[in-house]
């Protein structure tokens, strides 16, 4: 009885462990591009989970992105490796994190569009050195949508 109880328990555990289980949070997409922001001083940020990217209190908000392809034919061959291809013409979606769209931008030749909105637009009425808010960024690229989040901070 014991030798049919311990084959029942190793069938089970057997069955168990072969099964394949889902993740029951988040349907997981590979990002379709690469979305880089640029300030005004040309600095990059976007390689961060949530990057923050500053603009002059004193004018309006100027909000630079930039969308890149990855092309990753060379990713074995040390000579050519994985290489940026800027995307054309894709329209960009700004939105403030509460839903209300600010505008549409297309993407240049360079893959860029740039945003130029007053503060007043964002909901800060009089900005100050280190005012900010959340907004996001959204598009599709070859039927894939996309969106990052990222935070807008006023300076001197």
């Amino acid at each position: 009885m014991k030798k049919i109880l311990y084959i029942c328990s190793l069938f089970v555990a057997f069955v168990t462990v072969s099964c394949k289980v889902d993740d029951p949070f988040v349907d997981r997409v590979v990002a379709p591009v690469l979305v880089i922001f640029e300030d005004a001083a040309g600095k990059t940020s976007g390689l961060t989970t949530e990057p923050s990217i500053s603009s002059s209190a004193s004018a309006d908000a100027s909000i630079t992105v930039r969308l890149l392809e990855l092309n990753k034919d060379g990713l074995l061959d040390n000579k050519v490796g994985i290489d940026s291809i800027p995307a054309k013409a894709i329209p960009v979606t700004f939105k403030l994190r509460s839903g209300t769209k600010l505008s549409d931008i297309t993407t240049d030749a360079q893959g860029r569009s740039t945003l130029k909105i007053a503060w007043k637009t964002l909901g800060i009425s009089t900005p100050v050195a280190g005012s900010s808010v959340s907004l996001s960024c959204s598009g599709t690229y070859k039927d894939i949508s996309f969106t990052k989040y990222f935070r807008l901070t006023a300076t001197k």
